[in-house]
């Protein structure tokens, strides 16, 4: 008769066994695309940078041609500075949360992948 540890662990054990293994997982593709990880981040700062300043300077040109162009009591430059930073800021969270929730996927799909190969191996 075999003795077999995996039989006798709870419920609990088993998911915090599991846990333990998806962080693993996690460290080592971490640690294989370290070297990316530097370059991605600066580019993705640039971009989340880019995605607000865009969309302020455009506001700005705008408010300014309607203030050349349409005298008023209000300052349309201001309004569409603000709404300008709004949009990009908007933006540039909508891209954020995109980008997560991909990492979060795959982070998952190789997760999957890796349990998949030890119930192969323990066969």
């Amino acid at each position: 008769m075999e003795n077999n540890p995996e039989k006798t662990k709870s419920k609990a054990q088993k998911e915090y066994s599991q846990h333990i293994k998806d962080k693993a997982a996690l460290k080592m593709n971490a640690k294989k695309g370290s070297q990316e990880t530097v370059w991605f981040g600066l580019g993705m700062m640039g971009m989340i940078g880019w995605s607000v300043v865009v969309p302020t300077f455009l506001g700005i040109a705008l408010g300014r041609w309607m203030d050349i162009n349409f005298n008023g009591n209000l300052s349309w430059t201001l309004m569409m500075l603000a709404i300008g930073l709004t949009l990009g800021c908007l933006n540039a969270w909508h891209w954020i949360k995109k980008e997560d929730k991909a990492m979060h996927e795959s982070k998952n799909v190789d997760a999957g992948k890796d349990s998949k190969k030890e119930e192969h191996t323990d066969e």
